[in-house]
C-alpha cells in the first residue's frame, strides 16, 4: 500500500496504529499529527503518578521515539487540522499547509467535559486531561504558607484518583460529587461505599449531593460556593466532570455521528477511506450487543490494530470484553467486562477489607467484575466472559471455591 497514510491525534490509539500499519504492510509515508508538543504518552498516570513528581513526561512516553524512527513514522506536533477535505482528499493544518492523503485515520481521542460555572476562567481553576492541565496545577500548589487546599468537583474515577495523588503529597482535598454516592455513574454501591471509606480514612473529605453554585475569587480563585450554603476555602480547583469525545472534524466532514464517530466492527467510517479508532469513536459490540463508545487505553489499543488493518484491505475482528483499571493510594482496582443493565451483585470476599470482588449479572449472565487488589479473580473474570461461562452465585460467593475450575 501507496500514498500518505494521516493519522490525526498523536493518542493511545496513534500509537499503535503506526507501527500495525506496518506489520500490515503499509509501504507508504505514515503522519502523526497532534495538537500537543508531545509524541503520544500514557493519559492514565497523569492523575497518579505524574500528578505526584513520581514518574517524568520521558517516562510516560507509550514508546521511545527511535520506536517510531525505525518504522519510518513521521510526527508534527504542536499543530492542528482545522478541516477535512473528503472530495480532495486533503487536511488543513492551522498554519495554512494542506496535506493530502490516500487514507485518513481519525484518532481525536476526546477532552474534559465544559461546566458552564461562574469563576471557571479564574487563574487556579483546571480541568485534567494533559501534561500541560498537570504542571499548571502543580504550578499553583502553593505550599509556603502550609498545605494547599483543593477542591475537586466530581467524584469519578480521575477526581477520586486525583484524590489519591493530592492527598500523598499533603494537600487538604475536597472531593464534592452532585450525585448521592460517588462513582454512582460506572458501580455498585459496595465499591462506591469501599472508595467512601478508604479516602475518608487517608483524610479526603468526600461531601455527596452537594452541587456548586459559583467558583469565587477576583483573578484567583480562593473558594467555592457550594449549593448548600456552605463556602469552601480553596486554593486551586479541579474539575472533574467526564470527558466528551472531539468529532467536530469528523462531523463537519460529513461523516456519520453516533455518540462518536460512528465505525462498523472493522473501525470503518461512513467513508471508505477514512477509519477512527479510540475514545472519540463508536462500535456494534457484538458481545456487548448494543453500539458502545469506551473510554480505555485497551480499547484503543485493539481497535487501532483492527484500524491499520482495514487500511491494508484486510478484516480484523475486534470483540474482546472490555477492560479497565483505576489506581489509589495502595489499591488496584481491576473491571473486567461492562456492567451496563446489571440487576445482581455479589460480593465475593470481605467487602470492609482491602482485597475482595464484586460479579454483575443480569438474570443468570456474568456481565463484570470490580476486582479490588484481586488480580488472580480479575484474570479468572477475563477468562470466564471471553468463554461465556456464567458461574453460579453459591459458586460467586464461595472464596474457597476456585474459579478457575469452571475454565477447565
Amino acid at each position: 500500500m501507496q500514498g500518505n497514510c494521516i493519522v490525526i491525534g498523536a493518542s493511545h490509539a496513534a500509537a499503535q496504529l503506526a507501527p500495525s500499519l506496518r506489520q500490515e504492510g503499509w509501504e507508504g509515508r505514515i503522519i502523526i499529527i497532534g495538537d500537543e508538543p508531545h509524541a503520544p504518552y500514557h493519559r492514565p498516570p497523569l492523575s497518579k503518578t505524574f500528578l505526584s513528581g513520581e514518574k517524568t513526561l520521558e517516562q510516560l512516553l507509550i514508546r521511545p521515539l527511535a520506536a517510531y524512527d525505525k518504522i519510518d513514522a513521521e510526527f508534527m506536533l504542536g499543530r492542528r487540522v482545522e478541516k477535512i477535505d473528503r472530495a480532495q482528499k486533503t487536511v488543513l493544518l492551522d498554519n495554512g499547509e494542506t496535506l493530502d492523503y490516500e487514507k485518513l485515520a481519525l484518532c481525536t481521542g476526546s477532552r474534559p467535559r465544559q461546566i458552564p460555572l461562574p469563576g471557571v476562567d479564574l487563574k487556579g481553576v483546571h480541568y485534567l486531561r494533559t501534561v500541560a492541565d498537570i504542571e499548571g496545577i502543580r504550578g499553583d500548589l502553593d505550599t509556603s504558607k502550609g498545605p494547599a487546599k483543593v477542591v475537586i468537583i466530581g467524584g469519578g474515577y480521575i477526581g477520586l484518583e486525583t484524590a489519591a495523588a493530592l492527598n500523598k503529597l499533603g494537600v487538604e482535598v475536597t472531593v464534592l460529587e452532585m450525585m448521592d454516592r460517588i462513582l454512582q455513574r460506572v458501580t455498585a454501591p459496595v465499591i462506591s461505599e469501599f472508595y467512601h471509606r478508604v479516602h475518608s480514612e487517608a483524610g479526603v473529605n468526600i461531601q455527596t449531593g452537594i452541587g456548586v453554585d459559583a467558583i469565587l475569587g477576583e483573578n484567583q480563585v480562593h473558594s467555592v460556593q457550594c449549593s448548600n450554603g456552605e463556602t469552601l476555602d480553596a486554593d486551586v480547583v479541579i474539575i472533574g466532570a467526564g470527558i466528551v469525545p472531539n468529532i467536530e472534524l469528523a462531523e463537519a466532514a460529513g461523516l456519520d455521528i453516533d455518540n462518536g464517530i460512528a465505525v462498523n466492527a472493522y473501525a470503518q467510517t461512513s467513508d471508505p477511506d477514512i477509519v477512527a479508532a479510540g475514545d472519540c469513536s463508536s462500535y456494534p459490540h457484538k458481545l456487548i450487543g448494543s453500539r458502545v463508545r469506551l473510554e480505555s487505553v485497551p480499547n484503543a489499543t485493539e481497535q487501532a490494530k483492527t484500524a491499520a488493518a482495514s487500511i491494508c484491505g484486510k478484516q480484523l475482528d475486534n470483540h474482546t470484553h472490555p477492560w479497565f483499571w483505576s489506581d489509589q493510594y495502595d489499591i488496584k482496582l481491576q473491571i473486567a467486562g461492562f456492567n451496563m443493565g446489571y440487576d445482581t451483585v455479589l460480593v465475593r470476599g470481605d467487602e470492609s477489607s482491602r482485597s475482595f470482588s464484586v460479579w454483575y449479572f443480569k438474570g443468570d449472565q456474568l456481565l463484570a467484575a470490580d476486582c479490588i487488589n484481586q488480580a488472580k479473580e480479575f484474570m479468572q473474570a477475563k477468562q470466564l466472559l471471553a468463554k461465556g461461562i456464567n458461574p453460579s452465585p453459591g459458586h460467586v460467593r464461595d472464596t474457597d471455591f476456585d474459579l478457575k475450575s469452571l475454565l477447565a
